[in-house]
């Protein structure tokens, strides 16, 4: 055994309590870490564990006016540029799906996340939804995920809620008609949302990508009898609202067909080369979008780069003054912002703790 003189061993006992102390403070609950660094913000113990919510733990959660407020205060942290938006990733895969990321955060409310989500038609074939997203919170201080959660019910009411605001931001509150492309369950929610948002509307037409009647859609808005129709000229001509809630393959209808005083919320344009509104008909609107940058990269804006849009946290903020013409024609591209997803998967994670919902898993460090 090799001979140490007094002096080593000393020194190697002081470098061996230290490393003890740094394994003791790493071991430290979260809480005694931050008040060590004179962080305001308290903790409680079980931000110790990672909570886990599943989709039939998530839809519970989910109130509509809830969702509506977290999302209508993303707009405005973006407005304010308080919330950051992360740069977009929107890949095409070999698969034939989509894959993509948005990440953001907010550092004064120490909210930190990304959504990755992403469309596979071919799930489809199996009865299965071609949408799929997750969601991961993090603590920005240490980078420990704090809650991991099925997106897709998240994806579809913040996404519907958005609409909704733009909809009672830039629609003639006299709206009596709506004519609504796809019937999926993003189709679905739009409609649903817009219908609540806006009581005056009454008379609503659809068209379907295979040009048949959907009997569940109708089923599902029986109130108001749906009309299918497969003349999306007439169908648009005769509406207040239109909304495009389709995978985004190509133009739905031609441009001459949109009368004035009409409101468009385009849902499906999110990747470069997906577009739903026809040539020519961006220069004749105001455009309106939840983040310029995106709708000029993977929205609607990607295909006239000469309009300029107005992003709709600068209406509710007031930063940006907006009084609607009778001859105006109006459109919100909604290429989904990171900050959505944060403020609501924020909101299910503070009512997953008080509620004790979930599944926890202990995180070591």
């Amino acid at each position: 055994m090799a001979q140490h003189s007094p002096e080593w061993r000393a020194t190697n006992r002081r470098k061996c309590r230290s490393l003890a102390n740094t394994a003791v403070f790493l071991r430290e609950p979260l809480a005694r870490m931050r008040e060590s660094r004179g962080d305001v913000m308290s903790v409680t113990a079980d931000e110790s564990q990672l909570v886990l919510l599943a989709g039939d733990q998530v839809a519970p959660l989910l109130e509509p006016d809830a969702v509506l407020d977290a999302v209508r205060r993303s707009f405005e942290l973006h407005s304010a540029r308080e919330g950051r938006v992360f740069p977009l990733v929107r890949e095409k895969l070999h698969t034939g799906g989509i894959f993509g990321i948005k990440s953001g955060d907010v550092p004064k409310a120490d909210l930190l996340g990304f959504k990755a989500a992403g469309f596979w038609p071919a799930n489809r074939e199996f009865g299965k939804e071609p949408h799929q997203a997750t969601i991961v919170l993090f603590d920005p201080h240490t980078g420990r995920p704090l809650c991991i959660i099925d997106g897709n019910a998240i994806t579809t009411l913040r996404t519907g809620a958005a609409g909704a605001i733009g909809l009672t931001l830039l629609a003639p509150p006299e709206s009596r008609s709506i004519c609504i492309f796809g019937t999926g369950t993003q189709g679905r929610i739009q409609l649903r949302l817009a219908l609540r948002a806006m009581p005056g509307l009454d008379t609503i037409h659809y068209l379907t990508a295979d040009g048949r009647p959907d009997a569940a859609f109708e089923a599902a808005f029986e109130d108001f009898a749906p009309a299918h129709t497969n003349q999306a000229a007439k169908a648009v001509g005769s509406s207040d609202i239109i909304i495009t809630a389709t995978p985004g393959s190509g133009p739905l209808f031609p441009p001459e067909a949109v009368r004035p005083g009409t409101h468009i919320n385009a849902v499906g344009a999110d990747t470069q080369g997906k577009r739903e509104l026809p040539d020519g008909l961006l220069r004749r609107v105001r455009l309106f979008a939840d983040d310029c940058e995106q709708s000029a990269a993977v929205g609607e804006g990607q295909w006239d780069t000469g309009c300029r849009a107005i992003e709709i946290g600068d209406l509710l903020t007031g930063k940006t003054p907006f009084t609607r013409d009778a001859a105006d024609i109006t459109v919100f591209d909604m290429t989904g912002l990171a900050l959505q997803d944060l403020t609501v998967a924020d909101m299910l994670w503070r009512q997953a703790r008080s509620k004790g919902t979930g599944t926890r898993v202990p995180w070591r460090w």
